[in-house]
């Protein structure tokens, strides 16, 4: 173990977690000022270490050491600092207090990587604030647009465009700008599942990324009631009818991945507590959300069609109306094989064999994959889950990830 991997990772990661809104958990809102002072922290350290920090229209943060060879592809490594809100210490931070312990092993060594490293720190990654995937890195890749733009965040109603500017962007030049030339990117992140910790096992590398459909604001309109003078038949039951399609879905879900399917069905947000509701009332208004994810654009394809089928079954069953309203989708990204084999020797002389993995979440790395980069992920093991606030990591574990990260392109 490189003592100042370990030490970087402890040290940043406690700086960073301390710039919150109050707990529990961590939150930093996307195109926030707490998001701006985390990346300042993030700025100070790399400066302190001689790297030269520039930011983008889109105010992505880049940290660049030089390499031995400056004409090399650059080889970019990193995450993002916004959190969902209540979310943990290490989803995101974890991804850019590795690429800057990089960093600082090789500034300790007194030897330059084989080419510039840049650690990239990426705004906005966590779309519950904008319904809008990997703000940040499509924004430095060029591949945002006007529509984009528009979208409004869910906790003050305000645009991107208009928090982007607040906090010193440039949307205008984002839209403008032709992005980031094709090079390397890096993305250490938790897992977020239990198998590398069900397995014992401390890093893996990350073959691909699921794509997802979500109706984020999906609503069911009913007919309100007695609770007590409304006979079965005729209610207009709002939540019977989610519970119905709820099951139907789950019921599909067993059958798709029997068939062999890869698929994640989630309904994430459940609101029936609108002032109109009371005790004694059949509920007429049900709020909702789902979330689909798959490595297959035909199952997302496919799970949504059955999705509005059941609804239709259920619309004539209990007399309701379900108003999605828009729906948005991420593509799923096959990552670098060549580069996972890449790690992988420099991970097998230090000793270790990680295993090889999807990832379930959306990442930043999809992006730089879809933008024909050479993308490839680092997963690490963690447990208690992850978008709350016991999410948990063993330093330990992160620091054997950027070591072999380190035995890669030390020579």
């Amino acid at each position: 173990m490189i003592p100042v991997i370990e030490e970087t990772i402890e040290r940043l990661l406690a700086g960073i977690n301390a710039i919150s809104l109050p707990g529990p958990g961590v939150t930093r809102p996307s195109y926030s000022d707490l998001e701006s002072q985390a990346h300042a922290l993030v700025a100070r350290e790399a400066q302190r270490l001689g790297m030269t920090v520039t930011r983008d229209a889109a105010l992505n943060l880049f940290a660049r050491l030089p390499g031995r060879d400056r004409t090399a592809k650059p080889l970019f490594i990193g995450s993002h600092l916004d959190t969902v809100a209540m979310g943990g210490r290490y989803d995101g931070q974890a991804g850019v207090v590795g690429g800057m312990a990089l960093a600082a092993a090789f500034a300790a060594a007194g030897t330059p990587p084989p080419m510039d490293l840049v650690v990239t720190i990426t705004r906005a990654e966590e779309s519950v604030w904008f319904p809008v995937s990997y703000i940040g890195s499509r924004s430095a890749l060029g591949r945002l647009s006007t529509e984009d733009l528009h979208a409004v965040r869910s906790d003050t109603g305000r645009t991107l465009a208009d928090h982007m500017r607040e906090q010193g962007g440039d949307p205008d030049a984002v839209l403008n700008g032709p992005g980031l030339a094709p090079a390397t990117f890096v993305e250490i992140h938790i897992e977020q599942g239990p198998i590398l910790h069900r397995a014992g096992e401390p890093y893996a590398l990350v073959s691909g990324i699921r794509g997802g459909l979500r109706y984020r604001n999906a609503r069911i309109v009913g007919e309100w009631a007695h609770s007590g003078g409304a006979p079965r038949e005729g209610r207009a039951d709002t939540v019977f009818a989610l519970a119905d399609v709820v099951t139907a879905l789950d019921r599909h879900w067993a059958v798709l991945l029997d068939e062999g399917a890869d698929i994640a069905v989630t309904f994430g947000r459940v609101d029936a507590a609108s002032p109109e509701h009371a005790f004694a009332k059949v509920p007429g208004r049900l709020d909702f959300c789902v979330d689909f994810r798959s490595n297959d654009v035909a199952t997302l394809d496919r799970i949504d069609a059955i999705f509005r089928d059941e609804i239709a079954k259920v619309e004539a069953a209990r007399g309701v109306r379900f108003e999605l309203g828009a729906v948005s989708r991420s593509t799923p990204a096959m990552l670098s094989g060549a580069l996972a084999d890449e790690i992988a020797a420099g991970a097998a002389r230090i000793g270790e064999s990680p295993r090889r993995m999807a990832s379930g979440g959306g990442h930043d790395a999809s992006a730089f994959a879809q933008a024909g980069w050479e993308s490839v992920m680092v997963f690490v093991r963690n447990w208690n889950g992850s978008h709350n606030p016991d999410e948990a990591m063993d330093v330990a574990d992160l620091a054997a990830a950027v070591g072999a990260l380190y035995a890669t392109w030390r020579e």
